[in-house]
């Protein structure tokens, strides 16, 4: 497993994390076992970087991270990011305060067993939270008071990022970057580079649809985010695969087929292409499959893609994909 630096934070994290949503809720049925084996797989395979939240699961995930690395005795060896806000209802700007944010850390706190946390992250916060300085006003507080060790902020938009780390102490952005969502990788990437922000790539795989498995007849069980929120009626549409419609996402995943080499996987061909891009720290799949999460991690070693590879993907996304996500995220 390689590694990289993430941002400014001091961190030094491996290229392919884990993301931990699917341990904790909204991907159909998981049972504990199922979810600590994945963190498991993971460690096992390398993995130095887990990502959460305190709502996946209502703290469900961080609680079995922490089991995990206290049997493994993995505490130092591990960076750990946290979410929050969306605890908050209503889920509103004026919630993103110091008084709610010191709240959810000590939660978060208490759920890793830890006295601070490593990187605590803002959740997809509303619009306006990003114009109240009070609100990384009171990031920089739990970090004096030693409750966390950094922040950052994770988004839904490009023009969220590109604001957010106008603030001097937000130092990682966690954006949804995959061969059918390319827009960070224009403005927001250099940016990144040039102020020294950690990237932590969320849904490389677009819900499933990168992995080339899925297919138009598949059904998702009704606790699935895959059948709920296709349309964003939970939560923001781009979360799930994407943002792209599931139909146009297959018929990219078909146009692509010819050009991922018989060596690799798709999945393995998505992730690769996202390593490829330098400005990235880390990307996290998820999955409670310790097959699946132990072939994302080889991706690490695996040798970048061609210039013919990246030309296929840039023209597979203009093709079928620009049209329903480019100027939306």
């Amino acid at each position: 497993m390689n590694h990289r630096d993430l941002g400014s934070t001091g961190y030094e994290v491996s290229e392919i994390g884990l993301g931990t949503w699917q341990i904790g809720s909204d991907w159909g049925d998981v049972s504990d076992e199922e979810g600590k084996e994945a963190i498991r797989a993971a460690l096992d395979a390398g993995v130095t970087f887990l990502d959460t939240a305190d709502v996946y699961g209502d703290g469900r995930s961080e609680r079995h991270i922490a089991s995990v690395l206290d049997e493994r005795e993995a505490r130092e060896d591990v960076i750990v990011a946290t979410k929050a806000g969306r605890r908050l209802d209503p889920h509103e700007a004026a919630g993103y305060d110091y008084e709610h944010l010191s709240q959810f850390a000590d939660r978060s706190r208490e759920n890793l067993g830890v006295e601070a946390v490593d990187l605590l992250q803002l959740h997809c916060p509303p619009w306006p939270a990003y114009y109240r300085p009070e609100t990384f006003d009171a990031l920089t507080r739990l970090r004096e008071e030693g409750a966390i060790d950094g922040y950052g902020v994770s988004v839904e938009k490009v023009e969220q990022a590109l604001k957010a780390i106008e603030y001097p102490g937000v130092e990682t952005i966690q954006i949804v970057f995959n061969p059918f969502r390319q827009r960070p990788a224009e403005l927001f990437f250099r940016e990144a580079k040039r102020r020294d922000i950690g990237v932590i790539v969320r849904v490389p795989l677009a819900s499933g649809l990168l992995t080339g498995a899925l297919s138009a007849d598949d059904e998702f069980p009704e606790n699935d985010h895959r059948n709920f929120n296709r349309e964003g009626e939970a939560f923001d549409r781009g979360e799930t695969f994407a943002g792209v419609p599931f139909e146009r996402g297959l018929d990219a995943v078909s146009a692509l087929r010819s050009y991922v080499p018989d060596e690799r996987t798709m999945a393995e061909f998505a992730l690769r292409w996202i390593l490829d891009h330098d400005a990235v720290s880390s990307v996290i799949p998820g999955s409670v499959n310790p097959d699946h999460i132990e072939g994302n991690a080889a991706v690490s070693e695996a040798p970048s893609l061609t210039g013919r590879e990246h030309g296929a993907m840039h023209d597979v996304y203009e093709e079928h994909v620009a049209e329903s996500v480019h100027h939306r995220w």
